[in-house]
């Protein structure tokens, strides 16, 4: 006979209580903690009141920095137990060109698009191209062919042909040559190139660094294709959205610097115009105008990032989190530098019609709305096959804060040094912040966490504060003139419960929390809180669980 099973009943051992014995957690009001649950057993003691009622915020949440992790918690109250006698001795669905988008930004992290370069594009990661001694920019009215990813997996390229249509100092602005009819004209691409060359290409490149100019043209080309338009079909276009615009990294990647399938430059690729919606859904060149330089600063980033980390230091792209941050505040300092001051707090955002600045950073204000709205149930660090519009939300805000709390002043000089040595290097994600900041991820993304909440409110440390943007004001303006698209004045609304009630379970993800107000009255014995596995045992010590709390009053 073999061995005997340890237990046969198929009941768990009973979750333990927490008692005065336990950890204290003692509070002046606006004074917060971070616990770690695996040094004090997952158990939190709350004294008593006397003649003043409490109020806490709690914020269970996970602060590792590894993308992708999650764990199964709970969070009980109960009333305060004695101590004991001494012992004896656990995705949102994203529309196609959300999808396309994650597919381009994970290849670059992984220098890995799904298909291995050419047998005739030479050995693997080696220097960067060598461009021609005689490279210079491309002429007015030249043509040149290009390879363009036709399908959302790369799996098919167009040959396209395109003639340059506008051409300034560090851009140049190529059109299909099958464009559809009543596209753009020779005035408004001007306009576009203008824009690019005179505005975006500056504040991109004082944010994050210079491009890396593989082919020493010493501009950026910008190809507007149709190829880009059918990326996706008219009735996805309709239901999803639409791709915009993309930087692909294999026109830069040295592993691909003899594949055909690699223009061997710095392109940024453009739907077309299209109003009679010729090629997928109608696009009018009033919306191209209006969106296409959007989608250039945020991609311009990328660009630039993966120039950084890939091309002159020979590393990974920045992980998918954090680069998508970055391409995010790119769009709010687009809308900056339209604003009054730009370096002032922006508390409001234009919407019916819609100012150039909030053209810029409207949606990052709705991406922040829509992860403040349920941070439980969204990644801060998603990974592989996980994002949505919400994720990249949080990805600006965390960036946001960062910049807003570790860059040397308030000016706009001071914030781009910070964010250059963030992208200038060949470290990434959480290890990229911690060496920046000067401060461990997970104290970074704990009082991020509680920011969210507690900016704009007073007496609170300035280190749970945002400094560029007064968020309540904002969104209760954006919800006064939207109330549909932004339901809430102020989209994060903790649960409340009585500290001894708390009954709370679910599952944490990367760098986001759960948030709840526990409240305890005047004269009230005092509450322990449990935050453990749904089990009752400890949660896995390698995901860095806390339990952040601040009095609130």
């Amino acid at each position: 006979m073999g061995g005997a099973a340890a237990c046969s009943s198929g009941t768990a051992p009973p979750i333990r209580r927490c008692t005065a014995a336990d950890a204290a957690v003692n509070l002046a009001v606006n004074q917060y903690v971070s616990i770690d649950p695996t040094t004090v057993s997952g158990c939190s003691v709350f004294p008593a009141t006397t003649a003043l009622a409490a109020e806490y915020l709690v914020v269970p949440q996970l602060t590792s920095g590894v993308p992708g992790q999650t764990a199964g918690f709970r969070l009980n109250g109960d009333t305060m137990l004695p101590a004991p006698s001494p012992p004896i001795q656990a995705s949102a669905e994203l529309g196609i060109a959300e999808q396309f988008h994650m597919f381009l930004r994970l290849g670059d992290e992984h220098r890995s698009w799904g298909f291995a370069p050419e047998p005739s594009a030479g050995a693997g990661r080696g220097p960067r191209l060598q461009p021609s001694a005689t490279a210079s920019p491309p002429g007015m009215n030249s043509l040149r062919t290009f390879q363009v990813c036709a399908k959302t997996d790369c799996s098919r390229f167009d040959r396209v042909g395109a003639r340059v249509r506008a051409l300034k100092t560090k851009v140049a602005i190529y059109v299909d040559t099958l464009a559809p009819a009543g596209g753009l004209d020779s005035t408004a691409l001007d306009g576009i190139a203008t824009t690019f060359n005179q505005r975006l290409y500056a504040i991109d490149t004082a944010a994050f660094g210079r491009e890396s100019d593989i082919d020493s043209n010493t501009v950026v080309l910008v190809l507007m294709t149709n190829t880009v338009n059918k990326l996706v079909t008219a009735s996805a276009c309709n239901a999803t959205g639409f791709v915009a615009g993309f930087f692909f990294g294999v026109d830069l990647d040295s592993a691909f610097r003899n594949d055909s399938r690699s223009n061997k430059g710095e392109v940024f690729y453009s739907i077309v115009a299209d109003p009679a919606g010729t090629l997928s859904c109608p696009h009018s060149t009033t919306e191209v105008n209006n969106f296409v330089p959007v989608t250039f600063i945020h991609e311009f980033q990328h660009m630039i990032s993966f120039g950084q980390h890939v091309i002159a230091r020979g590393g990974n792209g920045e992980v998918l989190w954090l680069n998508e941050g970055f391409s995010h505040y790119a769009e709010e300092l687009g809308g900056r530098s339209y604003a009054l001051s730009p370096d002032a707090q922006i508390n409001n955002c234009n919407l019916s019609p819609p100012t150039t600045e909030c053209r810029f950073y409207a949606g990052d204000l709705l991406n922040g709305y829509e992860y403040l709205d349920s941070t439980d149930k969204h990644f801060l660090l998603p990974t592989a096959g996980i994002g949505s519009l919400a994720e990249r939300g949080a990805a600006w805000l965390f960036v946001r804060y960062v910049v807003d709390k570790y860059a040397a002043g308030t000016t706009m000089a001071d914030w781009n040094a910070l964010t250059r040595s963030l992208v200038s290097t060949s470290l990434t994600g959480a290890q990229n912040i911690a060496t920046v900041t000067g401060d461990p991820f997970s104290t970074v993304v704990s009082r991020w966490a509680l920011a969210n909440y507690l900016t704009d409110r007073g007496g609170v440390p300035p280190e749970l504060q945002y400094d560029s943007w007064n968020l309540h004001s904002v969104y209760s303006s954006l919800h006064t003139q939207r109330s549909g698209t932004f339901p809430k004045i102020y989209p994060l609304v903790p649960t409340v419960s009585a500290g001894r009630d708390v009954s709370l379970s679910g599952t944490l993800r990367a760098g986001s929390g759960t948030f709840l107000r526990a409240t305890q009255p005047a004269g009230d014995s005092g509450f322990t809180l449990s935050f453990t596995a749904p089990n009752g045992a400890p949660i896995d010590p390698a995901t860095m669980p806390r339990l952040n709390v601040i009095r609130l009053q």
